[in-house]
């Protein structure tokens, strides 16, 4: 984690000093005084409900050897301040504070930074990535949900000083954001998995999704350049129809060389001959840029599996991963749960347990997995509602319907209100007979009228986005 004095954290972030001493280090960063630890940086968040500067004084007799607010400190709080040898600082945006630290320890550690950011598949790309590089470097890489603008910087300040590759999710929820998050991280490699609809509610379109993620390039340096001993490289999804977009207005302007991945053997990182197995693993020939080629089988079921397995090995090729590694880390795979992670019901059901998130798009891969794993009883898929689709809701809701009606799974229960309404009528009008769709308001009354009811031989797709709370009901049968 960060180690830095006191007296280097003005310069460092701008941030404005009241007392302390100059000398005193400070280790590691918490936004939560419950966090905090001996020598911690505590930096205060206000908020609607909760103040983060008003619990500065517990921060201080926690140990913190600096607190960072966005209030002026009071007479008392300087003194307490004095009597415990915190340093006091304010600053106007707590998270520029964050970036502008986290950024200056990322330049010291001058380790290599990639960078993954998408509408879909960010966590899965990120996880294969990890097992490869781990297999030769000290990686240290985003945990949970901490990809934000405040998340980010706070997986920087927490690597350990001896990290030699650092895998960062890029998030965002509007347009500047994955700027400020590149420009901190400054990241060699960058992965754009998927140009999809997420956000689309937020940004208007997926040209301004693009657009968004793009900015990925910002805090790259140009291929160009030997930086810290590698040449950057954007890599980029062979079928995605933003990929000429993003190459024309983004990646060439810079300067960055662009990797594809892909399906075709035009790609410089591509699978052919996909075949999935009864245990919906794929198993297919891959090659890479250096022109070696094999043939190789993900651990992770599904298709759709492939392609982020393609963006995390062509970095790790790039990065001097050999074939046969990646082969042998392939086939023993272990991705972040509630990704279509297949569990066994109490009852001995198969359930695809997809609830961490949704997006039309993984709403597509999750019913195809569905549809592809063998099954010998009835194939029920239980789809949630999507959120942040704004004013295209309801018209990306009727499409999953529709897609789901495609399918032709033995049931169909839709949960939510208005929405999931949506997806029933539209899979009713495309051909899933009436008996074949239901319709629940809430998870509580998913798992009160379906918990019991599941056979032995069925299998069980659940998919929603996290609001509709779908994990419970996973829970309750698994």
């Amino acid at each position: 984690m960060i180690e830095i004095a006191v007296k280097y954290l003005e310069s460092v972030t701008g941030a404005k000093p009241w007392t302390g001493n100059a000398d005193r280090i400070c280790r590691g960063v918490v936004i939560d005084s419950r966090g905090v630890e001996e020598d911690s940086i505590f930096v205060a968040f206000p908020g609607e409900r909760v103040d983060g500067n008003a619990f500065a004084p517990q921060a201080i007799q926690a140990g913190a050897a600096c607190v960072v607010l966005t209030v002026e400190p009071s007479r008392e709080l300087l003194r307490l301040a004095d009597e415990h040898e915190c340093a006091v600082f304010t600053c106007d945006d707590p998270t520029e504070f964050l970036l502008r630290l986290a950024q200056g320890y990322r330049a010291r550690m001058r380790c290599t930074v990639v960078a993954v950011t998408g509408s879909i598949g960010k966590t899965t790309t990120k996880d294969v990535l990890c097992a490869l590089l781990s297999t030769r470097y000290r990686v240290h890489a985003t945990q949970g949900n901490y990809n934000s603008v405040i998340g980010m910087p706070l997986t920087i300040l927490a690597a350990p000083r001896n990290t030699e590759v650092m895998v960062l999710e890029m998030g965002m929820d509007a347009r500047g954001q994955i700027e400020r998050l590149s420009r901190c991280a400054q990241p060699t490699y960058s992965i754009i998995t998927k140009i999809g609809t997420s956000h689309i509610g937020l940004l208007g379109s997926r040209e301004n999704i693009a657009r968004a993620k793009a900015e990925v390039c910002c805090g790259m340096p140009p291929s160009s350049e030997n930086f810290e001993g590698h040449h950057s490289a954007l890599v980029l999804s062979g079928e995605d129809d933003f990929t000429p977009f993003i190459i024309e207005h983004f990646a060439k302007p810079a300067g960055i060389d662009v990797i594809l991945c892909g399906l075709s053997g035009d790609d410089d990182v591509s699978a052919t001959s996909i075949e999935v197995g009864e245990d919906g693993r794929p198993t297919f020939n891959m090659m890479v840029r250096n022109g070696s080629q094999f043939k190789t089988t993900l651990a992770i079921p599904g298709k759709q599996s492939v392609g982020n397995a393609l963006y995390a090995a062509a970095v790790a090729s790039e990065l001097g991963i050999p074939q046969f590694t990646i082969d042998e880390v392939f086939q023993s795979l272990q991705i972040t749960g509630r990704r279509q992670e297949v569990r066994r019901a109490a009852c001995g059901a198969r359930v695809i347990d997809d609830s961490y998130n949704a997006s039309p798009e993984s709403m597509a891969a999750g019913l195809d997995l569905l549809s592809t794993l063998p099954c010998s009883g009835t194939r029920i898929a239980v789809l949630g509602e999507m959120g942040e689709l704004g004013e295209e809701g309801e018209r990306f809701h009727e499409l999953v319907g529709a897609y789901a009606a495609a399918k032709k799974p033995g049931l169909a229960i839709f949960v939510g209100g208005e929405n999931a309404q949506a997806m029933a009528r539209s899979a009713r009008m495309m051909g899933l007979g009436e008996d074949a769709v239901a319709v629940v308001p809430s998870c509580d009354k998913l798992i009160a009228r379906y918990r019991t009811v599941l056979s032995a031989t069925d299998l069980v797709l659940v998919k929603g986005s996290r609001f509709v709370g779908l994990d419970r009901f996973v829970e309750e049968v698994c």
